[in-house]
């Protein structure tokens, strides 16, 4: 099958901004979150690339410190363990996160919810490792702890209010908000043009040294090779993140439910202008489903793509109307 290709509807003004083709492709790579990260970048003049490596590790720490729920000692397993109407000031970056995250919760109608850390664990889904099936009544009181409603949020002093046995669970948009950090953090230093990669979740900015845009396919399910085209998205100054059960099974729940998903969508992905946005709503949409998800992300004009594997293992793929247009040039 031909490689269909998505390009951005529009060049920043400044993309060949400090961009020659004389600056090295510099490939930094390492361990976070429990997956890798990796950074690719137009080194410019006299850079130091061990001070780059030194900060990127240094701001990846920071964020592991801030919103882990696998780190006992994090300011996010810090807010889970609280008294009820115990108020937490957050850090910034966290604070961030959690703005985005409610957002999500609301457009999504709960499809996202960064509050279901009880339900995860009881699933063996978090740090207190697998654990068997829970049955229908050991759901009752995890879902009725979580609910993004039940959060306060005071958005001016970056304070969240935990109301009571409730429990965070960032895992899906926290490694969104990494990889822009990490372009922000590029950016900053004078390495404008780049590529930022953690556990699959990708956010592009510039120009590669040779003028080519920093090219990504998106992942392919096995179950659709051959029967969906590939995909390769031009990512200047754009982001994509993909979800999906194809790699780890159903570990995704669904907050309305507190079950695992199983509607059949086995790859989830979200293209947008920031990763972080990217990989919530490709957690909210896989929960959501095909049909569901599709006419959400044309109605708040996401660029989405969702693989769908019917009962009778019927493969087939649906995109909104942005990636659609993406495609279209």
């Amino acid at each position: 099958m031909p490689i269909r290709v998505a390009i951005p509807a529009s060049i920043k003004p400044d993309a060949l901004a400090g961009h020659g083709p004389w600056a090295p492709l510099v490939a930094l790579e390492g361990e976070t979150m429990g997956t890798s990260w990796s950074a690719q970048f137009a080194a410019p003049p006299a850079i130091d690339v061990p001070t780059v490596q030194a900060a990127v590790v240094a701001r990846l720490d920071d964020l592991v410190r801030q919103m882990s729920h696998w780190s006992a000692d994090s300011v996010l397993c810090g807010f889970n363990r609280a008294e009820p109407g115990t108020w937490i000031v957050l850090p910034p970056d966290f604070a961030q996160v959690m703005a985005r995250s409610l957002a999500i919760a609301e457009a999504s109608d709960g499809a996202f919810d960064p509050t279901i850390g009880r339900l995860v664990d009881l699933w063996g889904f978090g740090p207190p490792g697998p654990k068997p099936a829970p049955r229908a009544d050991d759901l009752a009181r995890p879902r009725a702890q979580s609910g993004w409603s039940r959060l306060a949020f005071d958005t001016d002093a970056k304070r969240l209010r935990q109301p009571g046995g409730l429990a965070l669970d960032l895992s899906g948009i926290a490694k969104g908000y990494a990889v822009d950090a990490l372009s922000a953090l590029l950016t900053r230093i004078g390495a404008r043009h780049h590529l930022i990669e953690i556990g699959g979740e990708l956010a592009g900015a510039g120009l590669r040294p040779d003028g080519d845009p920093w090219w990504v396919d998106l992942e392919c399910p096995p179950a659709a090779q051959g029967q969906v085209a590939p995909l390769r998205i031009a990512l200047h100054g754009l982001a994509v993140a993909t979800s999906g059960s194809y790699v780890r099974g159903d570990h995704t729940l669904d907050p309305r439910t507190g079950q695992p998903v199983d509607n059949g969508c086995i790859s989830v992905s979200v293209v947008a202008k920031n990763a972080m946005s990217a990989d919530g709503w490709a957690s909210a949409l896989t929960v959501l489903g095909h049909d569901i998800g599709i006419a959400l992300a044309d109605r708040i004009g996401l660029a989405a793509r969702i693989i769908h594997v019917d009962s009778h293992g019927h493969v087939s793929e649906a995109l909104s109307k942005p990636m659609k247009a993406m495609l279209e040039g």
